[in-house]
């Protein structure tokens, strides 16, 4: 018997709902796989705390789960106004990154005087306000003109959908969050606003050259980072992508989100890269326990594109049911990956290793072929267990590794269940030894298919499958 699992992971958002000990194991034994820490918000002292949460009940519940460290980027938002200004149509303001609120002047938390061209829109509280640069006005302000009429309010956030950073979007706080991050056990870190494969190349750098074993999760919300070739450049530079919709939306139009996302999920599915779904999935469960019927699609429609990862944002954060909200996801992925095939990719796979992922590959089909109840993967640096999911089997991916750091970055990976144990020849085999007295597998005879190396614990020496029947 194949065991019930969900193949599609579930990523959610500490906050203030979640943030504390009880709450964390509640929403792991729901079914949550890793934790995305917000940077925007907090600080560190409250970032040791969940960190140590997290770790904790991981070992408590003998779960792998992964930390993903969000780094704001250049989230460029108004300064605090003296009270909401209502704008009109026509009207004209003033951004200066040096100036208090006074009247149709707006204190801005960036410079845009260094990056803005007259002619480019500035899209203000979610693309609520809408304005077009008239001048730059001195070294530090620029002049607008107002779209549309609304109201503006402190702290709200602005987007530049057709300003070019060149290349500068780690900020410094960004980059005080890295050298914090460098010394907690995080898994992931988000680089937000990527537009190049080069945002990503410099952050490696930075993470490599420190030591960390961090992967890069590139969020997807600009307009340059989803330009004709762009995008395939960014999946092939980054461990992950994140289609961070939210942001993307207000910045390329709403219209292009559906279409972006699911050429993302299949770039990565080509490249063997993790993908991640983000914003709003079931967003009307902040207030509500009950999920819409668009929302429930959504989430079924991510599950059939193949995507590694669905992120729960606000509503676990923020909202009045996290735990509902949990809980309601696992149950629409169990039920659409039961009765729905994931789509096949058009493209044909590009995987770097090509002994690897052919292996990988036939013991994908072999497995099939002789229904198999698993593939168990013995991985030193967790990329044979990616090569296996490339493949979107519909069986658990069984890994194994001797490094608590795969396993923690393994369990955002599509349809893989992670075990750390030291290295053994027959660590793969032990391994569903033992799960066949725990009766993981159900009762009777089980067959598993293990992709190995006759190395045990070196990277990259994937050459072997082993067919095991275990009474």
């Amino acid at each position: 018997m194949t065991p019930i699992f969900k193949r599609t992971k579930i990523l959610a958002t500490i906050g203030p709902k979640t943030a504390n000990p009880e709450m964390i194991e509640q929403l792991i034994t729901a079914g949550v796989n890793g934790f995305r820490l917000n940077f925007s918000h907090g600080d560190y002292a409250e970032r040791d705390e969940q960190i140590k949460w997290i770790r904790a009940v991981s070992t408590k519940l003998a779960k792998p789960v992964a930390i993903l460290q969000d780094l704001q980027g250049p989230k460029i938002r108004l300064g605090v106004l003296n009270e909401d200004l209502p704008v009109k149509k026509g009207d004209e303001i003033t951004l200066d990154f040096a100036a208090a609120h006074n009247g149709f002047t707006l204190p801005v938390q960036y410079n845009l005087a260094e990056k803005v061209k007259t002619g480019q829109p500035i899209y203000i509280f979610d693309g609520k306000v809408r304005t077009t640069v008239l001048e730059i006005t001195s070294a530090t302000a620029i002049k607008v003109r107002v779209e549309n009429d609304g109201v503006l309010m402190s702290k709200k956030g602005i987007n530049l959908p057709d300003t070019n950073f060149g290349g500068d979007i780690l900020t410094p706080k960004d980059l005080q969050d890295i050298e914090y991050g460098l010394h907690q056990d995080i898994d992931y870190v988000a680089l937000s606003f990527v537009q190049s494969a080069e945002d990503i190349r410099h952050l490696r750098q930075l993470l490599v050259d420190s030591g960390s074993k961090a992967q890069i999760v590139a969020k997807i919300e600009t307009k340059a980072a989803i330009a004709d070739g762009v995008m395939e450049e960014i999946v092939k530079a980054t461990d992950c992508v994140m289609v961070a919709r939210g942001d993307l939306a207000v910045e390329a139009g709403a219209e292009v989100v559906p279409i972006v996302q699911r050429q993302l999920i299949e770039l990565c599915r080509q490249y063997g890269k993790l993908s991640i779904v983000a914003t709003q999935m079931m967003a009307s469960m902040v207030d509500s326990p009950e999920p819409t019927r668009a929302e429930v699609s959504d989430v079924a429609s991510a599950v059939i594109m193949g995507a590694d990862t669905v992120m729960l944002s606000d509503e676990t954060a923020n909202g009045n049911y996290p735990l509902e909200t949990v809980r309601a996801m696992k149950k629409v992925i169990l039920y659409t990956q039961e009765r729905a095939d994931v789509v096949p990719v058009t493209g044909r796979v590009k995987a770097e290793h090509n002994q690897r992922d052919a292996i990988s590959g036939a013991a994908v089909k072999l497995a099939e072929q002789l229904r198999a109840n698993a593939i168990i993967a013995e991985t030193k640096s967790g990329a044979t267990a990616a090569n296996i999911a490339m493949h979107r089997p519909n069986l658990p991916i069984i890994s194994v590794t001797s490094q608590p750091y795969v396993a923690q970055q393994l369990s955002l990976l599509y349809a893989t269940k992670s075990y750390v144990r030291p290295d053994d020849a027959e660590a793969g085999f032990k391994l569903a030894q033992q799960l066949q007295t725990d009766a993981y597998f159900g009762e009777g005879k089980t067959t598993i298919v293990i992709v190995s190396g006759q190395q045990p614990g070196v990277a990259g020496g994937t050459d072997t499958i082993k067919v095991r029947m275990i009474e």
